[in-house]
């Protein structure tokens, strides 16, 4: 296990996600905020959706006044028996594939659908596909193997039936990484007195593309 030390002198250990990755993340979250204090509102995107929702499931909401899932995974990507409106694992073994042949292009490529880049009309700029590029470039390879067996195959499903606060799910309905069908549809009818809102036409990285209302959103939740 690596270690950053910070100016302070704080050590910040890392390693790469293996299979309890989902657990390992919300149990960080869970020393965070502890160390915060709370309650306070706790937004996630995408597979952070996915931690908030662990943490709820596993800690309660003692330490949370509100809750935000933006575009996230809940409450399980891949199509099972009992889930059958999911995703293949073909799908997700492409994703592996494509990293171990070629992780600099798959990145390049994915930034399309990722922005709605390949949608009619897009004005996506190179420079945000390429900070997208440059990103995931900085992930090592286990770590973007690892994470997409964690964000694939984890259920959420009895996490998000144990919230009991206010709940804001934001989704793109032309969201083409997470398809807001088997997420977004399913979390809003799970979790208890959540307010869905659609974004037409808007991709899964929608907090750039669409920024300006989605800040709008988030910034008003906790007044409403």
């Amino acid at each position: 296990m690596g270690t950053v030390a910070t100016k302070d002198g704080t050590q910040i250990y890392y390693r790469g996600l293996g299979q309890r990755a989902a657990r390992r993340l919300q149990s960080r979250l869970a020393a965070l905020r502890r160390r915060l204090g709370g309650p306070d509102g706790l937004p996630g995107l995408s597979t952070g959706g996915g931690e908030v929702a662990r943490y709820i499931g596993r800690h309660g909401t003692k330490r949370v006044a509100k809750a935000v899932l933006i575009g996230a995974v809940p409450p399980l990507m891949l199509k099972t028996a009992t889930n059958p409106g999911g995703l293949p694992m073909a799908g997700f073994d492409k994703i592996r594939a494509g990293v171990l042949a070629d992780r600099s292009q798959f990145f390049k490529d994915l930034s399309g659908p990722f922005y709605g880049a390949n949608r009619a009309g897009s004005n996506v700029s190179q420079g945000l596909r390429g900070s997208f590029w440059l990103q995931g470039m900085m992930a090592g390879f286990k770590g973007v193997i690892d994470c997409t067996k964690a964000f694939s195959e984890t259920d959420f499903t009895e996490d998000l039936k144990k919230s009991d606060v206010p709940t804001l799910i934001l989704h793109g309905d032309d969201d083409q990484i997470v398809p807001i069908g088997a997420s977004a549809m399913l979390s809003s009818k799970l979790v208890k007195g959540a307010t869905l809102k659609v974004y037409k036409g808007a991709p899964h990285g929608m907090c750039s593309t669409r920024k300006d209302e989605v800040n709008v959103d988030l910034l008003g939740f906790p007044k409403s």
